[in-house]
């Protein structure tokens, strides 16, 4: 996990680090960056737009000239037509003269033939603004090459001697001679006149065409160069496209990758606490649940997290996207830092997780963009630090246990491990001589024997505050109930047990190790107790039960005589005075808002005596002022056990249902604890009265009182 963390933090600070250098860069440098990384598709696009621009020049100039010529054309098609106007007119007024008649509109449309026909020429030759054909002014180009200049020079030689001929025709002073002689050159002349104005046109029309080639000639050239520059900025925007599609494949490959393979949950958060569009495949295992892009991050934890840290987290959040708060100064108050949640596994079963949530902000200059969200799994964790708790909390309650242990009577502590170890080698050798072979019945016998045993060792640690023996007796018998429990008892399943009892033997050989320290040396024989230490620690242990079950009680125990006992029968009356006054507290006591509903102080009593009688008979009585025994609940418990029938237990009178308290296995309490619910205390106490050669008598009065008597010699 360190490996983790500590490659999450590169990442952050490589993260950060080109933020930095991005912020530092200036805006120009920037600008000049992608200038350069564009420059040949930038080129290309210039001389496109020049080559664009040196077509559209060149048409609109080549276009003009085509104008022009196009004008000349006309007008040259408009001298054949004045040619034969001015021949047609001055052969009208010769017609008039001739017949005496006027001649004035003929001799006005001579004149403006002629005159039109004249500027038309010199515009021809020097360039000029003339009539067009609409009458208006439009300027006539002298028409270029030699071709023209030569036509334009025969007709100009034709038009002089023409014009002087027609000059006192155009005055009205012409005399006959005069007249015929204009008449005359005009029939002579009149065809070449139109000859040459024909050649003009088509010449002119030849220099258009010439032109027009030109136009198409720089046209084709500019398209054919335009589609190969645009070929050349196609070709190249391609393979710029293709190489940046090709990186950001590898940088999706890797993304992808990177997201399958981490085991974190990566995602981005946006400004409207929605999830982004790219999720790590750990984030779904890690919530439970598939997630999806563009589900509200909020609405996801609403049914992981409690409504107070889901609140927390939405004001966090909210404070993460405000750029003026400072990202490391609200880093410690994290509510997600550590959350506990309930998800369901692969088998569909409820699964506590614990998860962090780490979220570090992602800028574009000032603005945040997103929230980078990394969830780790913690579980292992924060398990560890339980265990790591545990073991602390299990180490200082040795360390008390071990002062304990010098604050007891060392008589006591020393009868106690070696009637412990005696115990538990019993217990181990009555495990291993349980053959594979053995049939359930003889393996639930065994577990029954070691069961008696090992609740003894529980009952007598406890009494003398040995909380981890008696924790550690309390596990192994977890372990005979599990195989209980299994509903398949054999010899074979006694097999896994001797794990726990070695724990408990390695124990009990550190009590006996600091016993002898103590006492002496290990063959000196036991010393018998004090009468005092005896009394006090089923007095502690009254109490400490009682403290546990969170009820009062007063315990008055009178054991003082149990030392003129010899030592084996003085361990058997301990050991039923333990189990007789655990009982007496769990289930005899009640809790102190009972007792006060029928009028009894909430402190309870329980009375421990043992006495002798002249004859020298011992009596052992174990009283308390508690709720009685119910031979209805008992009956009830029988049933709910499956022991019997209903119609089985209405054959039993109370004193045989009572009785059934002292089989193996059966207990009134619904669920076992370190004091009760094993039905193992009182199958104690029935086998220790069988090994005493004892008798006992059972009296209880519900509401009122249960009394324990066990009489022996």
């Amino acid at each position: 996990m360190s490996a983790v963390l500590q490659a999450n933090g590169a990442v952050r600070v490589a993260a950060n680090q080109s933020r930095s250098s991005s912020r530092a860069r200036p805006a120009g440098s920037r600008g000049f960056a992608s200038l350069g990384k564009y420059r040949e598709l930038i080129i290309a696009v210039g001389f496109f737009l020049l080559f664009d621009l040196g077509v559209l020049v060149l048409n609109f100039y080549t276009s003009f000239q085509i104008a022009e010529d196009a004008v000349g054309i006309n007008l040259a098609g408009r001298q054949r037509m004045l040619s034969q106007r001015t021949a047609k007119a001055l052969l009208s007024v010769e017609a008039a003269k001739i017949k005496g008649a006027p001649a004035t509109s003929e001799l006005e449309e001579l004149r403006n033939a002629v005159k039109l026909f004249d500027v038309s020429l010199k515009g021809f030759q020097n360039g000029a603004t003339v009539p067009g054909g609409n009458g208006k002014p439009v300027f006539l180009p002298a028409a270029q090459g030699d071709k023209a200049a030569d036509i334009l020079k025969k007709a100009q030689d034709i038009w002089t001697p023409y014009q002087e001929k027609l000059a006192p025709v155009l005055a009205g002073t012409a005399t006959e001679v005069e007249l015929q002689a204009a008449a005359d050159f005009a029939k002579a002349n009149n065809l070449k006149m139109l000859a040459l104005m024909n050649e003009l046109t088509t010449a002119l029309e030849a220099v258009a065409s010439d032109r027009a080639s030109v136009l198409r000639m720089v046209q084709t050239g500019g398209i054919v160069l335009a589609l190969l520059n645009f070929a050349f900025i196609l070709f190249k925007f391609l393979r710029r496209l293709n190489t940046s599609d090709a990186a950001i494949e590898a940088a999706t490959e890797e993304n992808r990758e990177i997201l399958h393979s981490v085991r974190e949950g990566l995602f981005l958060l946006t400004p409207e606490y929605t999830l982004g569009s790219q999720l790590s495949r750990s984030s779904h295992d890690l919530f439970g649940k598939t997630l999806a892009p563009g589900q509200n991050f909020f609405d996801v934890l609403t049914t992981l997290v409690s409504e107070k840290a889901l609140t927390d987290a939405r004001n966090y959040v909210g404070l993460l996207f405000s750029p003026h708060v400072k990202e490391q100064l609200i880093q410690g108050i994290n509510p997600l830092s550590e959350v506990e949640l309930t998800v369901k596994n692969r088998l569909g079963q409820d699964t506590p997780r614990f998860l962090s949530f780490h979220f570090n902000r992602v800028q574009d200059g000032a603005a945040v963009r997103h929230l980078l969200v990394t969830v780790q799994d913690i579980t292992q964790k924060v398990d560890l630090q339980a265990k790591l708790s545990g073991e602390r909390h299990r180490s200082q309650k040795e360390l008390s246990m071990m002062l304990k242990a010098f604050e007891t009577d060392p008589a006591m502590m020393r009868a106690f491990v070696e009637r412990a170890e005696a115990s538990l080698l019993e217990v181990n050798d009555l495990l291993r001589s349980t053959s594979s072979a053995a049939s359930e019945a003889q393996v639930l016998k065994a577990v029954d024997a070691a069961y008696r045993r090992i609740h003894a060792i529980k009952g007598d640690a406890a009494s003398l505050g040995l909380e981890i023996l008696a924790s550690l007796a309390h596990q192994f018998e977890n372990e005979l109930q599990k195989l209980k429990n299994s509903g398949v008892a054999t010899g074979d399943a006694l097999l896994a047990l001797p794990l726990p009892l070695e724990d408990l033997l390695t124990k009990v050989a550190a009590f006996k190790s600091l016993s002898q320290k103590r006492g002496g040396a290990a063959t000196a024989p036991v010393p018998p107790p004090t009468p005092q230490a005896l009394n006090a620690s089923l007095t502690q242990l009254a109490s400490d039960v009682a403290r546990d079950v969170r009820k009062q009680v007063n315990p008055m125990v009178r054991m003082s005589s149990a030392l003129d006992l010899p030592a084996e029968k003085m361990d058997l009356v301990r050991e039923i005075a333990i189990q007789l006054v655990r009982n007496a507290v769990v289930h005899g006591i009640e809790a102190p808002t009972a007792r006060a509903t029928v009028s009894k102080p909430a402190e309870g009593q329980v009375a421990v005596n043992l006495t002798r009688d002249e004859n020298g008979q011992w009596l052992l009585s174990v009283r308390d002022d508690g709720a009685g025994l119910n031979a209805a609940t008992v009956r009830m418990r029988l049933l709910s056990l499956g022991w019997y029938t209903a119609e089985q237990l209405l054959s039993y009178s109370d004193k045989q249902i009572v009785a059934h308290i002292f089989k193996p296995g059966f207990s009134t309490e619904q669920a076992a604890s370190a004091h009760a619910g094993r039905g193992v205390g009182l199958d104690l106490v029935q086998a220790n009265v069988q090994r005493l050669g004892a008798r006992l008598l059972l009296s209880s009065i519900p509401g009122q009182h249960t009394e324990f008597k066990i009489t022996f010699v």
